[in-house]
């Protein structure tokens, strides 16, 4: 998608998640809400979800598109470098990422937005692949940050 109309799909599903996510407080309820929003509003989404550290493991969440992995093997993959890195990771091909996590291996590109609590500490990750190579870049990670803050 061209970054210019990418934006511009951006601006629109902020608007449309503030105003969805007035009607409750409840985390889960906004993140089913926040996923189901973007898996069906950006067509190169294959997968839309969330990890949440539980325990010290990154557990699946809520999600759409094809079955997740449940558990990310610790310290591997595009998530915990989010998670580690405490940065929005953006993988152009997957298969050339260090120690990939292959959930899905239709998976080329993928992005990780760290989740913070209210007083900032990461407490789980905004994932989403593409069944296509240079999927992401810098207006997906400028503007799913900004969503995930809306959780």
């Amino acid at each position: 998608m061209e970054p210019d109309k990418k934006e511009g799909r951006y601006l629109r599903i902020h608007q449309q998640l503030k105003e969805l996510l007035k009607k409750t407080a409840d985390r889960d309820a906004r993140m089913a809400t926040i996923v189901a929003v973007l898996h069906h509003k950006m067509d190169y989404f294959s997968w839309t979800g969330f990890y949440f550290l539980v325990n010290g493991e990154l557990t699946v969440k809520t999600y759409q598109g094809p079955v997740a992995c449940q558990v990310l093997e610790k310290n591997k993959g595009v998530c915990w470098a989010g998670i580690t890195q405490e940065k929005t990771i953006v993988v152009p091909d997957v298969h050339l990422f260090p120690g990939h996590i292959a959930c899905d291996t239709r998976s080329s590109s993928e992005i990780a937005v760290p989740v913070r609590d209210k007083k900032g500490k990461i407490i789980g990750v905004l994932d989403v692949d593409s069944t296509s190579l240079n999927s992401f870049d810098d207006v997906d990670a400028l503007y799913l940050e900004r969503i995930v803050e809306l959780i």
